[in-house]
């Protein structure tokens, strides 16, 4: 739960943030993360292997609505 609080207030992360966010280990925050990805919850927007940013998509798109540009 701690991980995904992480994405409500920053919907754009990286591992890293998460461990510094929460405390976790490495090993640990990236199976929490993996896990949200496998869920569908948050997806990996640069392919890399290392370094990579995960986005909770839904809640920017929550965030963006009704803010189409004029």
């Amino acid at each position: 739960m701690r991980v995904f609080d992480v994405f409500r207030s920053r919907p754009i992360t990286t591992i890293r943030e998460v461990r510094q966010r929460t405390g976790l280990s490495a090993p640990t925050a990236g199976r929490a993360v993996q896990a949200l990805e496998s869920l569908g919850i948050v997806e990996e927007l640069t392919g890399r292997r290392r370094d990579r940013v995960y986005a909770y998509s839904r809640y920017i798109a929550i965030l963006n609505e009704g803010a189409d540009p004029l």
